[in-house]
């Protein structure tokens, strides 16, 4: 769909630069997403993995982050194969809906009910972010923390539209249950994408 060069906003890379990779089309759909436009993946032209791969080590930075729309509903062995052969780092972020191809140095794990996560990603995860909508994504948050590998970070997102009403829920329950900690879309903060 598109791919540029920014800040991560979001999670344990907060803050680092890092080169975008989104790629189209989503079965998801949250009702809150943000990237609507990304959910037909015919509505955007094909692009080739070297002219990803070129611009994104003309940038500079040594990150790479592919989302989407659901980036997990393509084969990813390629992409991740020609970002590592030019000393790319390869970070990932899905919802889970499927098993994860490819090749990765951070997978942060988003979990979403619209589309139940496959059985196989939770372990996978170095990151679960959990966005809050509702007072009831707590527990959906604390189902998932218990299926993620020991060292998985855990992170709480109050969704952007309800940031003002959720973000003190959250304040609350990390003190609460400060296992997990908070992310903040700082990048919609900075009015960068």
């Amino acid at each position: 769909m598109e791919d540029f060069y920014t800040i991560q906003g979001e999670g344990f890379h907060q803050g680092r630069a890092a080169y975008f990779i989104r790629l189209a089309g989503c079965e998801v759909r949250c009702v809150w997403c943000d990237v609507k436009d990304s959910w037909n993946a015919n509505d955007h032209p094909k692009v080739s993995i070297e002219s990803i791969v070129a611009k994104a080590k003309a940038s500079g930075t040594e990150i790479c982050v592919v989302t989407g729309g659901e980036p997990t509903m393509h084969n990813l062995e390629a992409l991740t194969q020609a970002l590592k052969s030019a000393g790319l780092k390869t970070n990932l972020e899905t919802s889970g809906a499927y098993p994860i191809t490819g090749t990765w140095d951070w997978i942060c794990f988003s979990p979403k009910k619209f589309k139940h996560p496959h059985p196989s990603v939770a372990q996978q995860a170095n990151e679960l972010k959990v966005v809050v909508f509702h007072k009831t994504d707590f527990a959906w948050a604390e189902e998932f923390a218990q299926q993620v590998n020991a060292t998985c970070k855990l992170y709480l997102q109050p969704e952007w539209s309800k940031e003002e009403d959720v973000l003190p829920q959250l304040i609350a329950y990390v003190k609460a249950n400060p296992k997990w900690q908070i992310s903040l879309q700082v990048h919609k903060y900075m009015n960068i994408p």
